[in-house]
């Protein structure tokens, strides 16, 4: 049967254009109940159980089907991905409504409805003959939506009765809209709310803690007493927008004090680029990275960012004259050039909740329902729930979800998702860390693992085609010890002209992924390999990451290489690009390399090789250098793991030789080479990375630190910064260079991946190059393999694709990318935390010197050189316990107390503290 759909659509110039649409009605669609005569029993994927019997209601005793309307599939998420809740029928036009309003969402009931177990069902009742309905006049879409569901749920009771009179199998219409409800019973729906039917289910009853809490009564606190202003509707908001009385940008809270966050705006308004908050009131119920709107105050409410540390301490939520008190703290006296632009949130645009990990602080109040729950993140307020469990989920990592904030709670109302695991526990902490940082670590799906190659593998003619032979190379991999994923190789040899061969070869990845495959949008997706102290979430499936992509030694490996030819003062003469095939002649590691190297006794080919490498490296480096490339520091530590127990038993700095240098100037040196050639051919469409030249403000704590020793850095340049630190010394203060470094690296922009046809400014500030790219490690990161795709199409040793030349498809690319490299990084950074918390647990007394970072009013921020660990250290208060250092992510039961320190706060200097477990 056809009908037809007409609707009008707005034109880009202004105009009107009508649009009619077939849409066709058939009668042979399934209703996902197995064995159901009247529609032939034939089903694809999951389906229905014939007797659902689970779970038990008390409402409901009979066998029954669940369907659920839009509103309850978007804000009962959690109860629905339950194990406990099955056989539900997901209908069309309720899904098509949570994919227009909600993509997390519309994701989580896709994963939901492919999971077998769980017997979801997807029915297109939008185009059967029976349950397809049209917009009556007058009607609107909600109502025509709502009316829609019910003519379904009835059919589907209608249609349950013939199938078998007998077992009276009901289908049960959820929905938690009041009309909706009482107009479904009245066509005789069996209806209920989500709240109503959870509750029934008496032999679940931790459910309840994870339904979101959605009603105006829930959502209020005993206390009537109004702390937060109005949200303006967003109809105001954008009205205040558009004529330039209120700001919209990202709400960025401090890690450092709940008191204070910052607004990032949107746009090019270069004067109030970041406006500062300050006080609950003025903060208004905004939760990090939402989109908000706000109002600059005039200029004589305007403050300077707080120099104290506040952490929430959860007091009672109606004692709020404390809370006043703290908010006096932060405005001290100041000089009026440290005065920033400050606001207040007016408005939400967008809320960007997410689920929260964290632990449950018990009420001291007995039998009582409702705790706060504190976020693993410092930025995320403390969550009001109501739970059952709350003696089961204390001392537990669990996640919770923000249902709502209403302007007389002092905090936002939320429910329990999850609980994850023991607080202290190395794989729930893991856990914790990869959900907290967004990092996609599911195993890898049937559909992603049935694009890899069958094996055995091996390399075929085929495969041979456009691509060179160099397997009688004298080719060798330098990696940290137990690196598996071996992207990179290098060979240097001598010809006969003189000059010196130099090639880098690179795994050729994009061989095995195609373009568009699910491998391919997987790999997209997850963007990066995530390296963590005991763990890697690899971006790829193990068998390409750790074997058939990996440069192993002894094995024909496929490669895509760069070679150039140079004289012995390390000028390229020539450069050019090849896909080859190569046999590694040995996977060495640093250290081995190094061995090589130094030994007076070896002079094998591969040490020949490396020498000649090493060489050239040295000049290489010296010369970038001399051109304002920046050497930076930052504390990195590696653990040594116990063989059974898997815990750290040591921990020290990592040591760097010539032969890091070695393999990063020659990485350094191929991706320059490869961005100037994707440049020249896809001048619009080309992946790049820039780093962006900091701010002259982001440079002040750096110039003050230095003044503080009588020394000077100049920051006009690169070039100028670089030499500052390299004269930066003091005789009596040997770590002291090392500290400003590592405090320059602090004052450097985030580097970015950019399509090319989307920016002018190219620059590398860090590395001093006009120009440059990823192109060296395809294994761990997304980006060089779009980058070797591009590289491929120059050299004709592959075809194009229509996204690989899609500028705004590659700026959204680049957009995920940038932020799944900046969360694996903050990943990496909170497991190494983690770990040296775990070292220090089965420690005694440590005394170890410290070096002051910064200070602030009331602490110092020390940095311990040793364990390359960086804390805060409160001072010593009336009536408050000692001192103690801080992590940014502490576990309950593993801080390490400190001595009061006794100082001259206006001057960092350099000072013993004791250390004690």
């Amino acid at each position: 049967m056809l009908k037809s759909k007409t609707f009008l659509k707005k034109t880009r110039a202004g105009g009107v254009m009508k649009i009619v649409r077939e849409h066709y009605l058939r009668d042979d669609i399934g209703c996902g109940a197995p064995g159901c005569a009247a529609c032939g029993g034939a089903h694809e994927g999951p389906v229905l159980e014939p007797q659902p019997l689970d779970p038990a209601s008390s409402l409901c005793p009979w066998p029954h089907y669940l369907l659920p309307d839009t509103n309850v599939l978007l804000h009962q998420i959690d109860v629905l991905e339950d194990p406990a809740i099955r056989n539900v029928i997901v209908l069309q036009t309720v899904l098509q409504e949570v994919r227009n309003r909600s993509a997390p969402v519309y994701k989580r009931i896709r994963d939901v409805t492919n999971n077998q177990e769980k017997h979801f069902y997807t029915f297109t009742n939008e185009h059967h003959r029976e349950t397809y309905v049209e917009q009556e006049q007058g009607e609107n879409a909600n109502d025509r939506n709502d009316r829609a569901i019910r003519v379904a749920a009835k059919w589907y009771n209608e249609h349950l009765k013939k199938m078998s009179a007998e077992n009276h199998l009901q289908v049960i219409f959820i929905t938690n809209d009041k009309k909706n409800k009482e107009k479904a019973i009245e066509e005789g729906i069996p209806a209920f709310t989500c709240e109503e039917y959870v509750k029934s289910l008496t032999a679940n009853p931790e459910l309840i803690d994870r339904l979101a809490c959605l009603s105006e009564e829930g959502n209020e606190i005993e206390s009537g007493r109004i702390i937060f202003s109005e949200h303006l509707p967003l109809s105001k908001l954008q009205q205040g927008i558009k004529s330039g009385t209120y700001l919209q940008g990202t709400f960025r809270a401090s890690r450092e004090n709940y008191l204070e966050a910052t607004v990032w705006v949107h746009g090019d308004d270069e004067e109030n680029k970041e406006i500062i908050l300050q006080g609950l009131k003025h903060l208004n119920r905004a939760v990090h990275e939402d989109i908000v709107a706000v109002e600059l105050l005039p200029k004589n409410q305007w403050v300077a960012p707080s120099s104290v540390v506040l952490h929430d301490e959860g007091q009672n939520e109606d004692d709020l004259e404390k809370e006043e008190e703290r908010e006096r703290i932060l405005k001290t006296a100041v000089n009026e050039k440290m005065l920033k632009p400050t606001g207040r949130v007016v408005g939400i645009i967008k809320r960007n909740w997410r689920p929260y990990c964290g632990m449950l602080s018990k009420s001291d109040i007995k039998e009582s329902r409702r705790h706060l729950f504190t976020p693993a993140d410092k930025r995320i307020p403390r969550i009001r729930i109501e739970t059952r469990q709350a003696s089961t989920l204390e001392g537990r990592r669990i996640i919770v979800a923000i249902d709502g904030w209403p302007r007389n709670s002092r905090y936002p109302n939320g429910h329990f998702v999850k609980n994850l695991g023991e607080v202290g526990d190395k794989e729930t902490e893991t856990e914790v860390l990869l959900l907290e940082h967004d990092v996609p670590h599911q195993p890898f799906s049937q559909a992603v693992l049935s694009f890899l190659p069958k094996m055995p593998w091996s390399i075929t003619e085929k495969d041979m085609k456009n691509r060179e032979d160099l397997r009688h190379l004298c080719v060798c991999s330098v990696d940290p010890p137990g690196c598996t994923d071996i992207d990179d190789a290098l060979h240097c040899r001598e010809l006969e002209n003189g000059n010196l061969e130099v090639g880098v070869h690179i795994a050729d990845v994009s061989h095995f992924i195609r373009p568009g495959n699910a491998l391919d949008q997987e790999s997209a997706r997850r963007g990066t390999t995530v390296y963590l102290c005991e763990k890697r979430i690899d971006m790829v499936p193990e068998l390409l990451s750790s074997n058939l992509c990996s440069l192993r030694c002894n094995v024909d490996r496929l490669a895509f290489s760069c070679i150039w030819e140079m004289n012995h003062n390390a000028e390229i003469l020539k450069v050019r690009f090849t896909k080859s095939a190569i046999n590694s002649k040995a996977s060495l590691t640093y250290a081995e390399a190094q061995m090589r190297i130094d030994s007076t006794a070896m002079n094998d080919d591969i040490t020949t090789s490396l020498r000649g490498l090493n060489k050239l490296a040295k000049i290489l480096k010296k010369r970038r250098i001399e051109k304002g490339a920046l050497t930076l520091s930052s504390p990195e530590v590696r653990f040594h793991m116990d063989s059974e127990t898997h815990d750290p038993i040591d921990l020290q700095t990592k040591e760097l030789r010539e032969t890091n240098s070695m393999v990063e100037e020659f990485m350094l040196l191929a991706n320059i080479s490869v961005a100037k050639k994707i440049h020249e051919e896809f001048s619009e469409h080309a992946l790049l990375r820039k780093h962006p030249a900091p701010p002259p403000s982001n440079y002040e704590i750096l110039v003050k630190a230095a003044k503080s020793k009588n020394l000077e850095i100049k920051t006009d340049t690169a070039k100028s910064l670089a030499d500052s630190l390299d004269r930066a010394d003091s005789p009596t203060f040997p770590y002291l260079n090392t500290l400003l470094r590592i405090l320059a690296t602090r004052c450097m922009m985030q580097a970015v991946y950019f399509c090319s046809g989307m920016d002018n400014d190219f620059h590398h500030y860090g590395l001093a190059s006009p120009i440059y790219t990823h192109f060296t490690s395809p294994i761990r990161r997304y980006a060089d393999i779009i980058v070797h795709r591009l590289l491929a199409v120059a050299i004709g040793a592959d075809c194009t694709y229509p996204e690989l030349t899609d500028k705004h498809k590659l700026a959204d690319l680049c957009k995920n990318l940038n932020f799944r490299h900046k969360m694996a990084q903050y990943a990496q950074r909170a497991s190494v935390a983690f770990h040296t918390q775990l070292f220090f647990k089965s420690k005694g007394i440590v005394s170890e010197e410290a070096y002051i970072l910064f200070v602030r009013k009331n602490a110092i921020v020390v940095l311990i050189p040793k364990y390359g660990l960086e804390g805060t250290v409160f001072f010593e208060e009336k009536d408050k316990p000692k001192p103690r250092l801080i992590y940014d992510d502490e576990i309950p039961g593993i801080s390490i107390p400190v001595d009061t320190p006794n100082m001259d706060i206006n001057e960092p200097e350099r000072k013993k503290k004791k250390r004690e477990k």
